[in-house]
């Protein structure tokens, strides 16, 4: 085969492997304009004991919300396949919207009678991480924080009285599973053969696992005063960390542009989570 039609060929595969970010920096902008919710209601059906537990839970899963601010400034300076201006916007909107998680988890907390923490062992954890490692293992591991959200959340929300702080969370829910297929598309387009799937399912279920190690420790007291089991946690981590590694490792060569499916939008009500990136 001649170098020109090997070039075309090239092209053709980048072509078709492309993204179109700016699907998802127009979803995000939108996103941003919505009103933020008001927590009012104190949960009540919940005792005392339980609400400080999921008040502490909470407070750790606020850190982690509200400390991604570094990779918003250093996308701006990678240079990467698929990284292009519509992306660099996307990510900053992203963590913008991350933000505002952190805001809804701390008035949650407040509500609950809790505290903010300034710091938490699983937290300086994911944020090491992120500090030591180059951009795309910082997103990796922002795509396994994902996972590990959409889980516990869902969990959490699924245990609580009917209020102000269980629709907070489920739109929460709702935006995270939008993050993870934001996420997920891009290393989909970079999973392109044998060796690069193989790394990247080392990766993934090496940070995997011990993100749902330490969560399931960390918050331990949160899944007992709940009713929550760990066999129970462990197996829904498991099955959406699974079929995430699924869709980034058999992602097709055309990578289909933004859309609003059926089982994407918010009813009210999440879906199950496996959903997400099917």
């Amino acid at each position: 085969m001649d170098q020109t039609t090997l070039l075309a060929i090239h092209d053709f595969e980048c072509e078709s492997l492309q993204v179109d970010w700016g699907h998802w920096a127009g979803h995000f902008r939108r996103n941003a304009n919505r009103p933020f919710p008001e927590i009012r209601d104190p949960a009540f059906g919940l005792t005392r004991q339980t609400r400080c537990f999921v008040a502490r839970s909470l407070a750790i899963f606020q850190l982690g919300e509200a400390g991604e601010g570094r990779i918003a400034k250093e996308i701006d300076s990678v240079s990467l396949f698929g990284v292009d201006e519509n992306y660099r916007e996307a990510l900053k909107l992203f963590v913008r919207e991350e933000g505002r998680h952190a805001r809804i988890l701390g008035d949650c907390v407040t509500q609950l009678g809790g505290e903010l923490i300034q710091s938490n062992w699983t937290e300086r954890l994911f944020r090491t991480g992120r500090r030591l490692l180059g951009i795309r293992l910082k997103l990796l591991v922002l795509l396994v924080a994902e996972v590990v959200g959409i889980c516990f959340y869902r969990k959490l929300a699924d245990k609580l009285p009917p209020g102000a702080i269980r629709k907070a969370l489920m739109e929460i829910i709702s935006d995270e599973r939008k993050h993870l297929r934001f996420h997920a598309k891009f290393f989909g387009i970079r999973v392109r053969n044998e060796f690069s799937r193989l790394l990247f399912v080392f990766l993934w279920r090496a940070l995997a696992l011990a993100a749902c190690a330490s969560v399931l420790w960390d918050h331990r007291s949160t899944f007992q005063v709940l009713g929550v089991s760990f066999r129970e946690a462990i197996a829904k981590f498991s099955k959406l960390t699974l079929v995430t590694e699924r869709r980034i490792t058999q992602w097709n060569s055309q990578v289909s542009e933004f859309r609003e499916e059926p089982w994407f939008k918010y009813s009210g009500s999440a879906p199950d989570e496996t959903e997400v990136v099917q």
